[in-house]
Formats: structure tokens, C-alpha cells, sequence
């Protein structure tokens, strides 16, 4: 910790030790602007407030929930605007649903096709091997 007149700071490495994180992945937060040390050295280290591990607990369950990064952004600029997120938050989790249905739906239908060829492929499980051919069974598939 280093202290600079009344307030006390972490350096990066304190806080990538208190959060679990890596100093790199500090950095990084830092370099997009969702994490901002509060003071720079003149040895060019960066210093964090106090607050910071907290900001960094929200930006990991933020990325829980499944926001990516550019999202956290967002969400952070328009706290910084002085206005309350929770609006966006939801909206992007909505969002977040419609996909993931989607994406159940296509997979559903992806499983529906590979019992299928598990069905198939039973009845005959080892055809005859052409020349050419690693496995008859996916030389089968038609794409």
C-alpha cells in the first residue's frame, strides 16, 4: 500500500492479490478504461483507491451473468453520466435470453439430427471402407 497524503492506495499488484486476478488482467481493465487507477507515480505505477476491488467484483459478476466487456463499458458510462444502469442491465440481459433460446433452439435441432445418424448408423454400424474414405459413416453425412 502507499500512502499519499491522507489517502491510502493500492498498487497493482495488491490489488490483483486481494481480487484473484492476475496483474495483467488489471492492467488490462485499466487500459479500457473500466478500472481507473486514481494516481500514476512517477515510476509509472498505477494506484487504485480503496473502492477499487469492489469496481473489479462487479465487472466479474457482470461477465458472470454473461456481459461481455464492451458491455460492462456501457453500463459504466452511464453510471459515470450520473445515471442509474439498471435500465440497460436489463435490456442487455433480455437480449442475453433471446439468444441463448435461440441458440437452444438450433442445438435442439443439431441433437435431434445427430440421434438421428446414431439411429442410422446402428443398423450398419461398419460398411464397407471405399478406397478413399477414412470412416463410410461420415462419408455418409450429406452438407
Amino acid at each position: 500500500m502507499a500512502i499519499m497524503g491522507t489517502a491510502t492506495y493500492l498498487k497493482i499488484g495488491e490489488l490483483a492479490k486481494q481480487t484473484g486476478l492476475t496483474v495483467g488482467t488489471i492492467r488490462y481493465y485499466s487500459d479500457r478504461g473500466l478500472l481507473l487507477p486514481v494516481h500514476r507515480g512517477d515510476n509509472g505505477y498505477r494506484y487504485y483507491s480503496q473502492d477499487a476491488e469492489s469496481q473489479v467484483q462487479f465487472i466479474r459478476k457482470a461477465q458472470a451473468l454473461g456481459f461481455t466487456l464492451e458491455e460492462v463499458e456501457q453500463i459504466l458510462d452511464v453510471r459515470d453520466r450520473g445515471e442509474k444502469p439498471c435500465g440497460l442491465v436489463q435490456s442487455l440481459l433480455n437480449e442475453k435470453i433471446e439468444q441463448l433460446e435461440s441458440k437452444i433452439k438450433q442445438m435442439m435441432l443439431f441433437k435431434g439430427e445427430l440421434e438421428q445418424y446414431r439411429t442410422d448408423w446402428a443398423s450398419n454400424p461398419a460398411p464397407e471402407l471405399e478406397i478413399r474414405e477414412v470412416c463410410p459413416l461420415i462419408s455418409s453425412v450429406s452438407i
